[in-house]
């Protein structure tokens, strides 16, 4: 029954990232598109969070919280960057 659950839930995963690249290339603005990035990012760590727990191993826990911290370091650039244009102030 779990095995199912997890090609479900991995499939929808998968439906969320088409549509996030979808925003991302077809944003209207650019905040749009960071957002979808953001988005992005977060569907690719339940995909790998997913993957982990059909596998049981933790290196894709690792993996996913290294793409967690990458990814919420370049949210807050690319949004500095929106706002102010430049990164370091």
């Amino acid at each position: 029954m779990l095995g199912y659950v997890m090609v479900f839930c991995a499939a929808l995963l998968g439906v969320a990232v088409i549509l996030n690249m979808l925003r991302l290339f077809m944003g209207p603005d650019v905040p749009d598109r960071i957002l979808a990035l953001d988005t992005l990012y977060i569907n690719a760590l339940a995909l790998i969070i997913l993957l982990g727990i059909q596998q049981q191993s933790t290196l894709y826990f690792e993996a996913a919280l290294l793409i967690a911290v990458l990814g919420f370091i370049s949210t807050v650039a690319f949004s500095k960057h929106l706002l102010h244009g430049d990164i370091i102030d």
